[in-house]
């Protein structure tokens, strides 16, 4: 039996990596369809991000996470500039506040190299205060590629690229499960408002927090296959008053990330974080007292900061309209 599929590809969640996703296939000619069970895109994880875009230094050299990252934000830039989306190539400096730091940063340096991350700069002290007068460092490395955007204003580009190419975005439609078809296809099941059945010929799930249970809901998908989730809660506060910095400024990474940084957003305000913090649930509260490691920890980049000039910062609420081109 021929089946009649209704698109060629689904893909769970309308986030940033699901509406990239879904603007590729849709640029490779398939017709897509893009599920999301809120009520806007981008109202999970990718409401949370720091809006920066990474240059590409930290990672293993070959490994995917560093090959995407420098391939993707070559990409970026130009979908940025041909949307009007706003963005900031601003840079970053890496600094090392202690003579144990500066070879940490030099490893940096090194791997960024070995990325092919373009633009690198080893920095003197002199040549750091220079640049950021504000800020304290022994030595540092500047990654001129290093930027900030307006992450809801790329995720709206992408769901009005994916509906130019005559795909779909549909909110408030929660994945409910799916079960393959004799040919290699797929029929899923989508809730909401108006339940409904689909058939597609792939599916991609790229539902965050949810992509385990997404994953659990596909009829015949290997349990063991699917890895055991782990919650790493992060948390920034925002600064209350004038940015002390024209770029980003980052100490050198910790195990597991990349340390309590200094940031900016398209607004202007400047925001310090994230920290890192495992925890067992689902919770993007933010406890003011965590205020004190964060007075301590940016004191070592900026010893300017003021007391009491720090408020946790919140989610950020993601826009309520429809892209306009």
């Amino acid at each position: 039996m021929t089946i009649a599929y209704d698109f060629d590809a689904a893909v769970i969640g309308a986030g940033a990596v699901g509406l990239a996703c879904g603007y590729a296939l849709s640029q490779s000619g398939k017709s897509v369809v893009v599920l999301e069970k809120e009520r806007f895109i981008g109202q999970g994880i990718s409401s949370r991000n720091s809006e920066v875009i990474h240059a590409g230094l930290y990672y293993p050299t070959g490994s995917l996470k560093a090959r995407l990252c420098v391939r993707g934000r070559r990409l970026l830039y130009p979908f940025l500039e041909a949307h009007g989306v706003g963005y900031e190539r601003c840079g970053k400096i890496v600094v090392a506040t202690s003579e144990a730091e500066i070879a940490r940063v030099e490893a940096v340096a090194k791997q960024a190299e070995l990325n092919d991350v373009e633009g690198l700069e080893m920095l003197t002290a002199a040549q750091v205060h220079a640049l950021e007068p504000e800020a304290h460092a022994l030595m540092g490395l500047l990654s001129p590629e290093t930027g900030i955007f307006d992450t809801h204003g790329y995720m709206l580009a992408l769901q009005g690229e994916i509906e130019a190419a005559g795909g779909a975005v549909a909110l408030d439609a929660p994945f409910e499960g799916a079960e393959p078809l004799p040919d290699g296809g797929f029929r899923i099941r989508a809730g909401g408002p108006e339940p409904t059945e689909l058939t597609v010929r792939q599916l991609v799930v790229s539902g965050g927090l949810g992509a385990q249970d997404a994953a659990a809901q596909i009829e015949g998908y290997p349990p063991g296959e699917i890895p055991k989730l782990h919650y790493g809660k992060g948390v920034y506060f925002a600064l209350n008053g004038k940015p002390p910095f024209k770029r980003l400024v980052y100490p050198p990474p910790i195990a597991g990330a990349l340390g309590v940084h200094y940031k900016r957003d398209m607004g202007g305000r400047a925001h310090f974080g994230p920290d890192l913090q495992f925890v067992d649930e689902i919770t993007y509260d933010v406890d003011p007292a965590r205020a004190a490691g964060f007075y301590d920890y940016v004191r070592h980049f900026w010893p300017g900061l003021p007391d009491g000039s720090l408020s946790p910062r919140l989610r950020r609420h993601p826009p309520q309209a429809a892209w306009t081109g």
